[in-house]
C-alpha cells in the first residue's frame, strides 16, 4: 500500500515560512495591545481621579481652594530629608486616598521631589508630585534614570508610549486649562491648535528629546483613542 506525505524537507520548509511570517506580524500585533491597554486605562484613569476630586469637594470643599501639591520630603531629627517620608503623602491622604480606591502607595525615594507612586487594581500606576501627575498604563514599565546632571528621573524616551503627564492645579487663575478643573493632560503653553501638540517645544513627536508631555492631550482630543497619525510607537 501507498501512503502520501509530507517530506521532511518539506515540513521544514513549511515550519521555516510559518516563523518568517510570525517574526514579521508578532511586533505589530504586540504594539497594537499595548496601544489598546494604554487607550482603556487613559480613560479609566481620567475617569476615576476626577470623580474623586468631585466626591473629595463635598468634604474638602472647592478645589480650587486646597493646598496646593507640595514637593519634597519631611525633614528629619537630623536636619536631613527623611526620604521616607514624602510631603506629598499627606496631601494625598486628605484629598484623594478617601475616594479613589488604590491597591497601595509608597513614596519614592530615588528622586529628589518626595514624590508617591500610587498603585491601582488594573495594573497601573500613577506617580504624584507638585510638578506633574504622570501616569503609567502599567506599573511594570515604571522606571528611573540617571540624567546628565547626575539626578535620577524617568526616561523620557517612554514619554508618550509607556508614560502619560498629566497636571493639577485648580488654583493657577491664569490658566484657562486648569483653573477650577480637575486632573487634565500637560497643555501649559498650548496655544489651542493641533499643530502645537504635535510639533511644540513639548510636542508629542518622536524627535523630541525633551518631555513629550503633550501626548496626552493629543489623544485626549481624540476622545481617548489615539490617532491614526500618532507619530510614536507602542
Amino acid at each position: 500500500m501507498n501512503y502520501k506525505a509530507f517530506t521532511m524537507a518539506e515540513v521544514l520548509i513549511t515550519l521555516g515560512i510559518l516563523g518568517v511570517v510570525i517574526a514579521m506580524t508578532l511586533p505589530a500585533l504586540m504594539s497594537n495591545h499595548r496601544k489598546k491597554i494604554a487607550e482603556v486605562r487613559l480613560a479609566k484613569f481620567y475617569s476615576t481621579i476626577n470623580q474623586a476630586i468631585l466626591r473629595s469637594e463635598l468634604d474638602n470643599g472647592p478645589k480650587e481652594y486646597w493646598d496646593k501639591v507640595p514637593n519634597g520630603f519631611v525633614t528629619g531629627e537630623d536636619g536631613n530629608a527623611d526620604k521616607t517620608q514624602s510631603l506629598v503623602t499627606p496631601w494625598f491622604n486628605k484629598y484623594l486616598k478617601p475616594y479613589l480606591f488604590a491597591l497601595n502607595t509608597e513614596v519614592e525615594e530615588r528622586t529628589g521631589e518626595g514624590k508617591i507612586l500610587v498603585y491601582f487594581e488594573d495594573g497601573s500606576l500613577l506617580q504624584i508630585s507638585g510638578s506633574s501627575f504622570i501616569f503609567f498604563p502599567e506599573a511594570k514599565d515604571y522606571d528611573v534614570v540617571e540624567n546628565e546632571s547626575g539626578s535620577t528621573t524617568r526616561d523620557t524616551t517612554f514619554s508618550g508610549t509607556k508614560y502619560f503627564t498629566f497636571f493639577f492645579a485648580p488654583y493657577d487663575k491664569d490658566n484657562k486649562y486648569y483653573y477650577k478643573k480637575g486632573v487634565e493632560p500637560y497643555m501649559y503653553n498650548w496655544d489651542g491648535t493641533r499643530e502645537m501638540l504635535l510639533n511644540g517645544y513639548y510636542g508629542c513627536y518622536q524627535a523630541n528629546k525633551q518631555e513629550r508631555a503633550y501626548c496626552a492631550a493629543l489623544i485626549q482630543m481624540n476622545g481617548w483613542t489615539v490617532p491614526k497619525d500618532y507619530p510614536l510607537r507602542f
